[in-house]
């Protein structure tokens, strides 16, 4: 009996216990959207945390400067001028672009109302290489030095916004005792774990300002553009090497960008077989449904199965059919599954405003499973009914 015939013949018994392979199909498709679902979800949720970090480039390196506490004379106050922050380009000629910058959290106001956010102290050097786009007017400029000028970032503006009913370009804001003109407003800025900053809810000022605001404002991050070609590890000790001639009291923290991606890549992929995991259950109970399906199928064709050996069908014959049978329930299955499973992630990015991409491996291997799941959990009843008796099974009420 060729294969074609043993589709046709299964295709008429699914039909004959149309309720019953209905739920068996609804378990496999469950399962199987379940994992496609999950595995396709979490793939388009690395994607988006890894495009914001790519959007800035995969060529930049981080510096943290932080108080060595082992050192004896960790009282030393050891601070960064801003031409030894700038001066850094020289430790290795792979370093093309430097920004150094001071954080301050100190209470902002416009006029009398409170605004909550940070003081960040930038250079020109800043918004080229974190990308801060500017909307209306200018970004920090060289020639500014110690002015009193400020750029707000897009959260800080809507809030101006909401009690002035204009832009802030033009327009003076409190920080502590001193008041800034709003010379700029920046375009929203995706937060980004490599930038500690929230430039959305920040005030940009002239980093020299800073200094001169607060004695506590001290160059302690640093983001440096490389050329493509640069030797991380090597990068490091160069600048390393170069800023403890000024800073010997300090230890240093580096965070390079592709180092970032490649570490959240890795941990995606457990995320995804962790997810594709937790999906397996369902499908799991979906092929203990196909068995159980099986299991009383082959009790009530026991008198077909007797028929059928005793007219000359072989073992292999019998076999062949109700594995079939479990296949194409999983087949079906799977096929509406995916489809199902596909139009979830769809979903989950659009209500999570994330970028859809179609990854081919999540359907695959969520088809690839359900089919699995049929032959495995359909072989035990498939043997089991090759096995029986012709005689005793002739005799089956």
């Amino acid at each position: 009996m060729n294969i074609s015939l043993h589709i046709q013949e299964g295709l008429q018994n699914l039909f004959t216990s149309k309720l019953r392979s209905m739920l068996a199909l609804l378990g496999i498709l469950v399962g199987t959207a379940s994992v496609v679902a999950m595995v396709l979800g979490g793939q388009l949720a690395t994607n988006e945390a890894l495009k914001q970090f790519k959007t800035l480039g995969t060529d930049l390196l981080a510096i943290s400067l932080t108080d060595n506490q082992e050192d004896n004379h960790a009282s030393v106050q050891d601070q960064l001028s801003l031409d030894q922050a700038r001066s850094v380009m020289r430790a290795d000629k792979v370093i093309l672009d430097v920004a150094p910058y001071t954080q301050l959290y100190q209470a902002m106001q416009y006029e009398g109302h409170e605004l909550n956010g940070g003081v960040l102290g930038v250079t020109e050097s800043f918004s080229r290489i974190v990308h801060v786009d500017i909307v209306q007017g200018r970004f920090i400029s060289t020639l500014d030095k110690y002015a009193m000028y400020a750029v707000v970032g897009d959260g800080i503006n809507k809030k101006i916004m909401q009690y002035s009913h204009r832009s802030a370009l033009g327009q003076q804001v409190q920080v502590g005792n001193a008041i800034f003109t709003v010379v700029g407003i920046a375009k929203p800025w995706p937060e980004n774990s490599f930038v500690y900053a929230n430039i959305d809810n920040s005030i940009m000022v002239p980093l020299l300002t800073t200094m001169a605001l607060s004695k506590y404002a001290s160059i302690s991050n640093m983001i440096l553009r490389l050329s493509p070609d640069a030797h991380i590890e090597q990068v490091q000790h160069q600048i390393t090497k170069f800023l403890m001639q000024y800073v010997p009291h300090k230890r240093l923290f580096f965070r390079s960008a592709q180092e970032l991606i490649d570490r959240m890549a890795k941990q995606s992929q457990i995320f995804t077989v962790f997810l594709g995991l937790i999906g397996s259950i369902s499908l799991l109970v979906g092929g203990i449904g196909v068995m159980n399906i099986m299991l009383v199928s082959v009790v009530e064709r026991r008198r077909e199965i007797g028929i059928r050996l005793a007219v000359g069908a072989k073992r292999s014959d019998i076999r062949t059919l109700f594995l079939v049978e479990a296949v194409m329930l999983a087949l079906l299955g799977g096929t509406l599954g995916v489809v199902i499973g596909i139009m979830i992630a769809y979903v989950m990015a659009i209500f999570w405003h994330w970028e859809f991409i179609f990854f081919f491996l999540p359907p695959v291997i969520g088809f690839a499973v359900s089919v699995a799941t049929g032959v495995f959990f359909g072989f035990y009843p498939a043997y089991k009914a090759a096995k029986l008796d012709p005689i005793l099974a002739l005799r089956a009420e």
